[in-house]
């Protein structure tokens, strides 16, 4: 009985060290690296995807920029360090993005937080320490905006492919999150990419790609887990307008809309054609 009090105290006591590990990193101004692919046309966002997070994401605190790209002609600012990337193509560049930030897994454990975001992601708003998991949360992710408002289970648009690691039964699962912006405590953020490349590698073993890529994968991999989610206003389609009435005060990252910058299939070089909206 004894030895059961003294096991249940010291669990306490490292919680508690966890805890307060935590709520001390919260202020006193942690590293954060920034994951940043920008392949082929992609880089066309870049420069504003800089400015706005520079300006309004985690402003308080020093952050590091690790740019994926096939871009050698290219000036970058001293925070910032390049890793060539030969362009792979759609999803090549997307579902390989876990083997990309593996890459540099040394250099990743310097910080204490790690975040990726999508190449048109654009910060609208300051974005604080409210994305900060605890140690038991771990992983930040976000509700996809296009699932939120509803919440139906059986509308999740989730891998059902039982031949896939991304599989999900019908019986599992409380919400579906966007693949556009994630991160989180790093050692948990690396462990979280080891396990997505070693799915990514299995299921092209088995002849298979997830239905939704990397973030059919990633909604796998936390469907037993416990993360902190953000609503959808961290990762905004600024073309999905049904959300508007309850969150268009309070969107914090935005998705810029494509379309407006030539289009998917120019942006993946499908096509040499811009599309233009006029």
């Amino acid at each position: 009985m004894k030895k059961i009090v003294i096991f249940k105290l010291m669990i306490i006591c490292s919680l508690l060290a966890s805890l307060l590990t935590y709520s001390v990193m919260k202020y006193m101004e942690p590293k954060v690296a920034i994951l940043y692919i920008a392949t082929g046309r992609y880089i066309i966002f870049w420069e504003k995807f800089y400015k706005s997070m520079e300006r309004n994401f985690l402003p308080e605190y020093k952050k590091h920029y690790f740019i994926f790209t096939d871009h050698k002609d290219m000036d970058f600012p001293d925070n910032v360090t390049v890793i060539y990337r030969p362009r792979k193509g759609f999803p090549g560049d997307s579902i390989e993005r876990f083997d990309m930030f593996l890459s540099i897994k040394d250099q990743l454990k310097k910080y204490d937080y790690t975040y990726f975001l999508n190449a048109n992601a654009y910060v609208v708003r300051p974005v604080r320490t409210e994305i900060l998991p605890s140690p038991t949360q771990k992983i930040t992710v976000a509700w996809h905006p296009g699932y939120y408002r509803e919440r139906l289970r059986e509308t999740y648009p989730y891998d059902k492919n039982p031949l896939s690691t991304a599989f999900i039964p019908e019986n599992k699962g409380k919400y579906y999150v966007q693949g556009g912006f994630n991160g989180g405590i790093t050692k948990y953020y690396l462990e979280m990419a080891e396990a997505l490349s070693n799915d990514v590698k299995e299921n092209k073993k088995r002849g298979v790609i997830a239905r939704w890529h990397d973030e059919s994968h990633l909604n796998h991999y936390i469907i037993d887990k416990r993360p902190l989610v953000m609503p959808p206003t961290y990762i905004w389609a600024n073309f999905d307008y049904t959300l508007l009435d309850i969150f268009k005060d309070d969107i914090r990252i935005e998705m810029r809309y494509k379309d407006y910058y030539g289009g998917s299939d120019w942006l993946r070089g499908y096509t040499n054609e811009k599309l233009i909206i006029k």
